[in-house]
């Protein structure tokens, strides 16, 4: 292969929507829609690279026009030059700011070029970054405040059934009271094998934070993730020495600054970045070190397809969030078995976005 070969020549964009029976809701927001922006980037070579972002129904046309701001600033660099890009787009965006929407453009574009990048040399990108482990530990995520018990029982009892050994559901509702009991008959579906984690989205205040964590202490609930304001450094402080539960942050976080307010604070316990929000693969790599760097565990948000991959190229990647939102429309899911997750063994992120359910835009 030669340098020509390896340019970006054409960057394209697709809305796929996923099936949603009706909106579901956690403690900050309602979900009316399952959708994805997808990131198609060709090479001169015909190689084509793939990324997607989970958007909602959030600002669509905010998205589509901060990515295609974005693609004469790509076009014509080689697929492997994935920081050279990244620092060109930082440059570009300091004007609005780095960080928020243009942040996840940076990330976008990056996982699509480690993906064709992947294809050009004809590896799964795991394989690229060096190997810690082939296969990761999944928990099921949902668990919705606007679930009735029964629906609320049923999902996280499929996940048991389905081999998993950890379930999430979500807590923040306007009595912290109704989430314990919620929390008490998730309890007794599952059994005391199974962890239990709760995410409040961001919706709580400090003192119901600390009331719903001492209450919830007896059902031996293993993390308590984003009950504050993601910058309320203190406040998770403070949560952390009252309460003394397990911690988890980061999804919201846009770079390493708060990871380390947080080290600073001794408030954190698991470090959950998301990749589209972080930058992309080198910045979510970058956390990763970071936080191994104080013996504390990487457990990401949401993008188990780019995730898992990840996780298994380095010491401190314990597990993956499970939703099966994008399965039904990519031509290879990820096999899952017996609660784990096993990397592509196909070059790239090893998956492709099928035609049929893409809309171009």
């Amino acid at each position: 292969m030669n340098n020509t070969e390896l340019q970006i020549q054409e960057i394209e964009l697709f809305k796929l929507v996923s099936v949603l029976k009706k909106p579901i809701s956690d403690a900050t927001h309602t979900l009316s829609e399952i959708s994805f922006v997808v990131l198609r980037l060709k090479l001169r070579n015909g190689i084509v690279g793939e990324s997607y972002l989970l958007s909602f129904q959030y600002s669509p046309e905010a998205i589509k026009g901060a990515l295609k701001d974005c693609k004469d600033a790509v076009i014509g660099h080689s697929v492997n030059e994935t920081g050279l890009v990244f620092d060109k787009l930082n440059h570009l965006h300091e004007y609005f700011g780095q960080n928020g929407l243009l942040r996840w453009v940076q990330g976008a574009i990056n996982i699509a070029m480690w993906d064709a990048w992947g294809k050009a040399l004809q590896q799964p990108l795991w394989k690229l970054w060096g190997t810690h482990k082939e296969k990761v530990s999944l928990y099921g995520s949902g668990g919705w405040i606007s679930y009735s018990i029964d629906e609320l029982i049923e999902e996280v009892t499929n996940y048991v059934d389905r081999g998993f050994k950890a379930v999430k559901i979500k807590v923040g509702s306007p009595n912290w009271k109704t989430d314990v009991e919620r929390l008490k008959k998730v309890r007794a579906a599952v059994g005391d094998n199974v962890n239990i984690m709760i995410d409040a989205n961001q919706g709580m205040k400090l003192p119901e934070a600390i009331q719903l964590a001492k209450a919830a202490n007896d059902l031996n609930i293993y993390w308590f993730e984003e009950p504050l304001h993601h910058e309320n450094f203190d406040g998770y402080q403070t949560l952390k020495n009252q309460t003394g539960i397990s911690l988890a942050m980061g999804e919201r976080e846009f770079n390493t600054q708060p990871l380390i307010e947080l080290i600073k604070r001794k408030a954190i316990d698991i470090w959950q970045p998301d990749i589209l929000r972080i930058g992309g693969v080198e910045a979510w790599r970058e956390s990763a070190s970071i936080a191994a760097g104080f013996h504390i565990p990487v457990l990401p948000h949401y993008y188990k397809d780019y995730d898992v991959p990840l996780l298994c190229t380095i010491p401190n990647g314990v597990g993956a969030e499970s939703f099966d939102w994008i399965d039904d429309y990519i031509d290879n899911p990820m096999l899952v078995k017996d609660g784990f997750a096993y990397p592509h063994q196909q070059p790239g992120w090893g998956f492709n976005f099928i035609d049929d359910y893409l809309k171009k835009i």
